[in-house]
């Protein structure tokens, strides 16, 4: 298939930061979701909540599924839209990379520990584990993976106007991402797929896990329509074949909408280039506003029925907590860490450097692994 103009190209790439073989029968960009696949950090997303806790349930999804799911759809837009699938794929599967263990609560207890010395933000503990934490090569820290899957992973939310966080800061020094401006469009496409992808499946674990019911779906105007299609094609279906069709019918639509809207964008803008598309004062990839305000009831929904409901709400508390009182448990004496890590720490002049380095380590673990070192530090009766 030829690519657009504005796609990107493995001719276009601006390269890896230090000099590496070169591969006759894979693209770089091949090569960049070969070594996500087979890193350490991206296996652990297996243990990472999304939104239910790793002990839940095993038919609820967990970082490692979702990211599947938005590389699945990412491809599928890169594709409609003669982008690079390729580049895509590697960017969506890398996007949760950095997530802390326990999902957004455990985001939130590594960002208040972490108040003092700059915060937490999981987009850059992605940039760290790709570019220094995993270490598969004698002679470079972290993947060396190609600019463009770093700077499509660590911009999907959007250009990045104040840098405050001293590793990146100092890594864009290094190796420059052109943090101020959009990303490309497969970068771009894989923050929408990530949209498409949590708003969906949330509906499909959340009515799962009994917060919800059909007829309460049948709040929102567009799934009524869904079902009521579904229902007369389909007469005597249970409700776990419905909460599938409104599934299917929902990630279609989202994905229908996004194409036509950037195709629409793309026209209006004058895109020629990827050039373009990084100077555009706004997203080229985007839904329509109509889209929009449907995602918006639905988050809407999703925060009245599933996100705030009491056993959502007791497990974010307790997982927060032990993130926190991992963290402070830590600092206050380094004795408690691995030999390994109270190695590096000897050696830290201030105390943001120890808690950066305590903060990576937190946040690499699994929710399991959180859990299990909370229990040998905090029960009297583990051992360990």
């Amino acid at each position: 298939m030829e690519l657009a103009n504005y796609a990107l190209t493995p001719e276009k790439s601006r390269g890896r930061l230090y000099a590496d073989f070169t591969n006759v029968i894979r693209s770089p960009f091949q090569r960049d979701r070969d070594r996500l696949i087979h890193s350490s950090a991206f296996r652990r997303l297996d243990g990472k909540t999304q939104v239910f806790a790793y002990h839940e349930g095993k038919n609820y999804r967990t970082r490692l599924t979702h990211s599947i799911e938005v590389a699945q759809i990412t491809r599928t837009i890169c594709k409609s839209l003669n982008l690079n699938e390729e580049l895509g794929e590697a960017i969506a599967l890398a996007h949760d990379l950095g997530h802390s263990p326990f999902g957004h609560a455990g985001e939130r207890g590594l960002q208040n520990a972490m108040s003092k010395f700059g915060g937490f933000d999981h987009n850059i503990q992605s940039l760290k584990i790709m570019t220094k934490l995993e270490r598969h090569y004698p002679e470079f820290p972290g993947l060396n993976l190609t600019w463009e899957t770093l700077e499509g992973t660590v911009k999907h939310n959007g250009p990045i106007k104040k840098v405050t966080n001293d590793y990146l800061k100092n890594f864009n020094k290094q190796y420059d991402l052109d943090l101020k401006n959009y990303p490309s469009m497969e970068g771009q496409v894989g923050a929408a797929a990530d949209d498409i992808a949590y708003n969906n499946h949330d509906i499909d674990d959340g009515f799962n896990a009994g917060f919800f019911t059909i007829s309460q779906l049948r709040e929102l105007p567009f799934i009524n329509q869904i079902l009521t299609d579904f229902e007369k094609s389909n007469p005597g279906s249970d409700d776990k074949l419905k909460i599938y069709a409104v599934t299917r019918n929902m990630i279609a639509r989202m994905i229908f909408d996004v194409m036509r809207n950037t195709k629409n964008n793309l026209k209006k803008f004058n895109i020629q280039s990827d050039a373009d598309v990084r100077k555009q004062k706004s997203l080229t990839v985007d839904f329509s506003a109509e889209m929009k305000d449907e995602i918006k009831q639905l988050r809407s929904f999703l925060k009245e029925y599933f996100y705030t409901h009491t056993s959502v709400a007791r497990m974010d508390m307790k997982s927060q907590k032990i993130i926190e009182e991992l963290f402070n448990v830590f600092m206050n004496d380094y004795k408690l860490l691995p030999m390994d890590l109270r190695g590096r720490l000897s050696s830290c002049r201030k105390d943001a450097e120890a808690a950066e380095i305590i903060c990576e380590y937190i946040a690499c673990m699994t929710d399991m692994s959180a859990v299990e070192e909370h229990r040998k530090l905090f029960d009297v009766h583990t051992r360990f």
